[in-house]
């Protein structure tokens, strides 16, 4: 009888979303969670399929389950191995040929058949024990997921939009995650106040396009993500809101508005540009220029006047010249990013991109992400060292206990923050005075 079960998540925060709630697909079954690899009985991979490595992270880390499997049987004890998520979505029956001890295959939009084909793989009378699920059904999965949770988080992910409609050419999610589909407000809203009655004070609203939402609601009329924010400020115990990945094309009146009107809507934007190049925009089909995406910043900014922004960039995309280059870094001049992700271009079979001539070698590829990295990088350090001698308010959602407590949180700014107390601050929200800066986190002055 299956008794443990471990779940390793690579990619994006909507795997992390996913992984969550197969744990508590994996509970309801009667099984325990675990975080030594040789207790699990069912050891599951959430895989990404965005980049290159994310695919390469998945074979290597199958070669250790392979090695575990094989010590576990000698002591008698079975190991049902499942790659899920969106490798295992592009991959498909490849996975089972590469590594053919992989018991289950299933994909980003079949999490809820799980305990189905669990109870087949465990069915001794089955000959053939290879399955796989990669049917693209988000409302059912949706449907059919537990109610209950039982994880509970300060702050939580919520995933209320999935798929995308974009095609950009780079992309593989249309390929991966479906076309887009969006839950229902009421569905949306109950989850929320699940999560708020389990401890949650602040959720963080997910989506491929999380803008693109347009979601039915309680009087059967469609509803954008402005209009879902405001539904769910109301909820008296959130304290906090934040919603990513924001596409530029999906930004509306609505959710200009909220950022305008509501205090629970955090004043930082995740809205990824990837190239400050209107050729290089055109060549990966994202249909906005950079002059259109500046007018969308300074529109938010109105709004709100201590927003702060994120971006993603990719370097090297196949065209891509050194003026092009040079555009990207001035954008970044101007919009002053306070965190960014940034990647060199890496081809996913089956995108429209995937046979694009590339002119440039590998070299020159880093070469480039290193100098936009160093901006970047320059940009979130002077930002974060703004706040030395400052206070800011900080929801602490994780404690350490070792000699001293060591509480760390989250500023409205997205940023870091630890701070070593005398007493736990989990689940509060502070105003601390910081007294260092670091490139990526603060350290605020200690209290009581």
């Amino acid at each position: 009888m299956l008794k443990k079960f471990k779940i390793k998540t690579f990619g994006c925060q909507m795997n992390v979303y996913d992984s969550q709630r197969i744990n508590d697909v994996f509970y309801k079954l009667g099984y325990k969670n675990t975080r030594i690899d040789q207790e699990a009985d069912i050891y599951l991979i959430n895989t990404c399929h965005i980049r290159d490595k994310a695919k390469q992270k998945l074979y290597s880390e199958l070669g250790k389950i392979y090695i575990i499997k094989k010590n576990r049987l000698k002591n008698n004890l079975n190991t049902i191995c499942i790659v899920a998520g969106c490798v295992a979505q592009a991959e498909g029956k490849e996975i089972f040929k590469r590594a053919p001890y992989v018991d289950i295959i299933v994909g980003s939009q079949s999490y809820q058949k799980l305990p189905y084909l669990i109870k087949r793989i465990q069915d001794k009378n089955k000959k053939n024990k290879l399955f796989i699920e990669l049917d693209f059904e988000p409302k059912s999965k949706f449907d059919n997921l537990p109610k209950e949770k039982s994880l509970n988080e300060i702050s939580s992910y919520l995933t209320i939009q999935e798929g995308c409609n974009k095609f950009c050419k780079f992309c593989v999610v249309p390929y991966t995650r479906g076309p887009e589909y969006s839950r229902s407000v009421d569905e949306i809203v109950n989850e929320a106040e699940l999560l708020v009655k389990n401890g949650t004070k602040e959720i963080i609203l997910l989506g491929q396009n999380v803008n693109a939402y347009h979601g039915l609601g309680p009087d059967n009329k469609e509803y954008n993500l402005g209009k879902l924010i405001y539904v769910l400020e109301k909820i008296k115990k959130l304290k906090r809101i934040r919603y990513m990945t924001a596409h530029p094309k999906d930004m509306h009146e609505d959710l200009y508005n909220a950022h305008r009107n509501l205090e629970k809507l955090m004043p930082f934007l995740h809205l990824p540009i990837q190239s400050g190049s209107n050729k290089i925009l055109k060549a990966m089909n994202r249909n906005y220029t950079v002059e259109e995406y500046l007018k969308i910043i300074n529109k938010v900014k109105e709004c709100r006047k201590d927003i702060v922004f994120s971006s993603d960039f990719i370097v090297g995309y196949p065209g891509e010249t050194n003026d092009d280059f040079q555009k990207t870094l001035d954008l970044v001049d101007k919009v002053k990013y306070v965190q960014s992700f940034s990647f060199i271009y890496s081809p996913r079979p089956g995108t429209m991109a995937y046979n694009l001539r590339d002119n440039y070698k590998e070299d020159e590829k880093k070469q480039r992400l290193n100098i936009l990295q160093s901006k970047l990088r320059f940009y979130q350090e002077n930002f974060n060292k703004n706040f030395v001698k400052k206070s800011l308010e900080v929801l602490f959602s994780n404690s350490s206990n070792e000699k001293k407590i060591q509480s760390l949180g989250y500023s409205q700014y997205m940023q870091l923050v630890r701070i070593n107390n005398k007493k736990n601050m989990q689940g509060k929200i502070k105003n601390i005075r910081i007294k260092k800066s670091f490139y990526k986190s603060l350290e605020a002055i200690s209290t009581v």
